[in-house]
């Protein structure tokens, strides 16, 4: 696996996780709030959906 991470495939799997974790993180402060507005809720669905793409394409990358 050390081989593929020095090829641009890899290079483009390392972005993703750091992206599916910049997603957690921000979904992770917006769910430590008691309750959440309107806005918030619909920002939580579409971090969700950008987290779980991110994992779909690291997936996908990785079983190639």
């Amino acid at each position: 696996m050390d081989e593929v991470l020095d090829t641009p495939l890899g290079e483009e799997i390392v972005r993703l996780h750091a992206e599916h974790n910049r997603y957690e993180e921000q979904l992770g402060e917006l769910l430590q709030k008691p309750y959440l507005s309107a806005e918030e809720q619909l920002e939580e669905v579409r971090l969700k959906k950008l987290k779980l793409h991110a994992k779909d394409l690291i997936f996908a990358l990785e079983h190639r």
